[in-house]
């Protein structure tokens, strides 16, 4: 009965990641890997000129992705297109993604003086 259960689980899954990667248009996962890009220019520089700071290191990644997301909808928008706010979010969720992930890569110990401690009586 187990393994029936898991082989159904099993195919619901993969039937749900084929209809999620269906709903998913190109266009947004080109944005995703442009903000990605973008993300890790800006997160990388200001990691370097901040001697490795969190905070400056999201702003960085998320504050260039951002940007080159805006600039890409002014560019589309002159050119006639409309403007679309799901692109300029695929981009930033790139740069999101880039900054996570150069924040859990980068090497740096945290302090422990920030860890919040409970004391149960």
């Amino acid at each position: 009965m187990d393994t029936m259960k898991n082989s159904l689980a099993l195919l619901i899954l993969l039937f749900s990641f084929t209809q999620l990667h269906a709903q998913i248009a190109d266009d947004k996962a080109l944005h995703f890997g442009a903000g990605a890009l973008s993300g890790a220019i800006g997160g990388l520089l200001a990691q370097e000129l901040s001697d490795g700071d969190r905070t400056w290191t999201y702003v960085g990644a998320v504050g260039t992705s951002l940007l080159a997301g805006l600039t890409k909808e002014a560019l589309d928008r002159s050119k006639g297109n409309t403007w679309d706010n799901g692109d300029v979010a695929a981009t930033v969720l790139g740069g999101v993604a880039v900054g996570v992930t150069l924040d859990l890569f980068s090497g740096k110990k945290r302090r422990k003086g920030t860890q919040l401690t409970f004391v149960l009586y």
